[in-house]
């Protein structure tokens, strides 16, 4: 079916595509952090353990990041828009089937594999996907922005879903999520073309076609075979336990647990929210210039800035009065650098691995984010149920940032190889 997209943009076109993955990224963050919101509410509903919600908020964090390598190969073989439109379906989904469950199974099957896997299909391999194939140039600055989008859908979900959450319906803020990712599908329909040659164009900044796309694959080979070829480097670990450590520092443990420690300090949810919004507001901030900085210095260096500061940061947090002066400046700071380490790895991921093996590559790697996240989610909140606090939670989150900080600088990385075929 051909569609009327306004090709008179013509190589501007791809901040149309940019756009439009933004927006998707922004509806799946609002999803995963929806169950930091929903926690306390769940367990007041249906008598629920903290153990027994975080273990559903862990798989679904799980699985967000092992779809990507799959998803990855799978929208080099199935395509991005037809993709991104079962993932958007399934999200929305699986959230209002939630709407109906009444035992703790039903949990786990609908907010940790079902919203898993539907949003780990629109994760950050996406972001390094379309930057690739739309964009020869600043292909940093715009992973910064598609990444910074999981931050924005903190700053855009997180208040307005603990408003509703107070007033005493959980089953509210599943139905808004589920109406936001549907309302994309029209949109991803109409404006997300698979390639900039289904609108004769070329790449954002080249001046030449690139290469035509290779025959397709079976994505479950591919994706194993780019994990094959790239597990055999040092780089490829050096990367995967740097990742890891990132999502248990960021969304794994403050994504799921900050609202909980907030609320143990005698702080109201809406005031907690309020801090997670200005952490999301300030990343997408950090994280866009990050990209910008990626484009000109040497990634590891920021990453080992990044890493330091964050774990520093997560130290000092559980020894502050948590008062509003001293949880603001630990936003701003902490929000400054909250994902602003994915630009850089996914540019030492291309470099290290090429541009058609590279997108899936850091799938896996991102995989390693995730895992790391869903670790810090179960493991945060079964600390909270054996000593009653998050303090040694967090200390020991705070001392993986600074040993992440050093492992950055043994990633050797090298010189980008020339693309065998477009991505």
């Amino acid at each position: 079916m051909s569609l009327a997209r306004p090709a008179f943009l013509g190589q501007k076109y791809a901040f149309v595509v940019v756009a439009v993955i933004f927006f998707c990224l922004l509806a799946a963050a609002g999803l995963r952090s929806t169950p930091s919101v929903l926690l306390v509410p769940w367990e007041q509903s249906f008598g629920w353990s903290r153990e027994t919600t975080s273990l559903a908020a862990a798989i679904g964090i799980f699985l967000y990041g092992l779809v990507g390598p799959f998803a990855a190969a799978l929208m080099q073989s199935f395509g991005i828009r037809r993709t991104l439109l079962c993932a958007l379906a399934l999200m929305s989904g699986a959230t209002m089937l939630s709407t109906l469950m009444t035992e703790a199974w039903h949990l786990i099957a609908t907010w940790g594999v079902l919203t898993g896997l539907g949003s780990g299909a629109i994760a950050l391999v996406m972001g390094a996907t379309v930057a690739n194939r739309w964009f020869a140039t600043n292909r940093g600055l715009v992973m910064g922005l598609l990444t910074a989008s999981t931050a924005t859908g903190t700053l855009i979900f997180i208040p307005l879903l603990s408003m509703l959450a107070d007033l005493g319906s959980w089953p509210l803020v599943t139905w808004t999520v589920a109406i936001a990712a549907a309302a994309l599908i029209p949109v991803v329909w109409w404006l997300l073309p698979e390639r900039p040659s289904d609108m004769g164009l070329i790449p954002y900044g080249a001046t030449e076609a690139p290469p035509p796309a290779p025959p397709a694959q079976n994505p479950l080979v591919f994706a194993v075979g780019a994990l094959g070829r790239a597990g055999r480097k040092r780089d490829f670990w050096y990367l995967f336990i740097t990742f890891w450590i990132c999502g248990f520092t960021t969304n794994g443990l403050v994504g799921t647990h900050m609202l909980s420690f907030c609320g143990d300090m005698g702080i109201v949810a809406t005031s907690a929210a309020g801090v997670l919004a200005l952490m999301g507001f300030f990343d997408l901030f950090g994280t866009t210039a990050s990209g910008w900085l990626t484009d000109r210095y040497d990634p590891r260096k920021l990453l080992f800035m990044y890493y330091g500061l964050r774990g520093l940061s997560l130290i000092y947090l559980p020894y502050t009065d948590f008062s509003l002066v001293s949880l603001s400046i630990f936003a701003v700071f902490y929000g400054l650098d909250w994902i602003a380490t994915v630009p850089p790895t996914v540019k030492l991921a291309v470099e290290a691995f090429g541009e058609r093996d590279g997108p899936v590559v850091f799938g896996w790697i991102a995989a390693g984010h995730q895992l790391g996240a869903a670790s810090a989610a179960f493991f945060a909140g079964w600390m909270r149920v054996q000593q009653g606090d998050y303090l040694q939670a967090f200390i020991i989150a705070g001392m993986t940032g600074v040993v992440a900080a050093f492992v950055s600088l043994m990633i050797k990385g090298k010189k980008a190889q020339p693309a065998l075929a477009a991505a």
